[in-house]
């Protein structure tokens, strides 16, 4: 347990609208350990953004946290619980940006349009450190410089539609880490971005992760980025981890029909050239109307059928399937009646559809 830097249990983050609630974060469970990048991954609408937002109490209007526990592990035997804390009070905003911080998903919408980046980022030094302007600036120059921006002693000056979207990113990231904080959230950051800019940005989280030891939790859609950066992944769909483990296990042995599902989207070298990908049937369900049971089984080919309708009337629980691997499927865990699952002998009774 000393190695654990974020805890959160069974957290839910409802959205309060006219038309009903929509359950963005419906139990999500997870640990996130000191140095390691976690990757929650998952279909556009499952919940990671807000799911990330929760752990800093940004989510907005409807939107609410409802339920469940986020613990940060500062040292050994010095625990709190962010939920205790006010949206707005002191030791939240405190907690922002001095020990936790995150890159946004669009870095346009998310810089000041009418402030350079270098008053941003002094601006948020100075209300974490107290450090005086003339030092925060010089630390924002030579941040900028880390990050890769050139001549960042006259881009400091520059506002944010004045630099190239690769350098708005770069931007955001030295905004980021101006404090030096233990917990990085990277939601989508090579959004938009090209290919070669990509790949310098997430080399750039690495070797800025492995130069102040931070933990890393990175939001994406993107398998690539998963398989070049991540240690853990945990898949998300409506609002719940389906899957969760380390990520050679993710890639090469999932244990869930929708990370399956997932990783026959990727194009394959081997594939047969001009081959139609294998796409996941149907659409994610309307958030207010949420399917029964496992939340998946509208679209998944392989639910059992014929045991009381099991896969669409029970919900299943997170199991263990392997030795650091979890998975929400009754495949795997099916109720204590002498049912089996997938890798034990079929019995009469039990019906795959479509199984692999």
């Amino acid at each position: 347990m000393n190695d654990l830097l974020l805890e959160i249990e069974d957290l839910k983050t409802h959205f309060f609208l006219d038309d009903g609630v929509v359950k963005a974060v419906d139990g999500v469970s997870l640990q996130v350990r000191r140095g390691r990048t976690l990757a929650i991954v998952g279909e556009s609408g499952c919940g990671k953004s807000i799911m990330a937002r929760s752990i800093l109490q940004i989510v907005t209007p409807p939107g609410k946290i409802v339920g469940g526990r986020i613990c940060y592990h500062r040292a050994p035997g010095d625990v709190v619980n962010l939920l205790d804390y006010q949206r707005k009070s002191r030791e939240m905003r405190a907690f922002r940006g001095r020990e936790a911080a995150m890159i946004f998903q669009e870095p346009m919408a998310a810089l000041s349009p009418v402030h350079t980046i270098g008053s941003q980022i002094v601006e948020r030094l100075r209300l974490h450190s107290g450090a005086s302007r003339r030092e925060a600036r010089a630390l924002a120059v030579e941040m900028l410089h880390r990050v890769g921006i050139p001549h960042p002693a006259q881009r400091v000056d520059a506002y944010p539609h004045q630099l190239s979207g690769g350098m708005r990113q770069r931007a955001m990231i030295a905004m980021a880490l101006i404090c030096r904080p233990a917990l990085l959230i990277a939601d989508e950051p090579t959004t938009a971005l090209d290919v070669t800019t990509q790949a310098q940005i997430l080399e750039l989280i690495r070797q800025l992760q492995a130069e102040l030891g931070m933990t890393v939790v990175i939001i994406t859609h993107d398998l690539g980025v998963v398989a070049e950066i991540a240690d853990e992944v945990a898949v998300m769909y409506l609002g719940q981890i389906v899957e969760h483990g380390p990520v050679d296990a993710i890639f090469h042995h999932p244990q869930h029909p929708y990370t399956r599902g997932l990783l026959r989207s990727i194009p394959r070298i081997e594939d047969v050239t001009r081959a139609r990908l294998d796409a996941i049937p149907g659409a994610v369900p309307h958030p207010y109307a949420r399917p029964g049971g496992c939340p998946f089984h509208t679209r998944c080919r392989e639910r059992i059928i014929h045991q009381l309708e099991l896969c669409t009337h029970t919900a299943p629980p997170l199991t263990r399937v392997g030795p650091l691997q979890q998975a929400r499927c009754w495949l795997h865990e099916p109720p204590g009646d002498g049912q089996r699952g997938a890798g034990h002998a079929a019995e009469p009774a039990l019906a795959i559809i479509g199984g692999q």
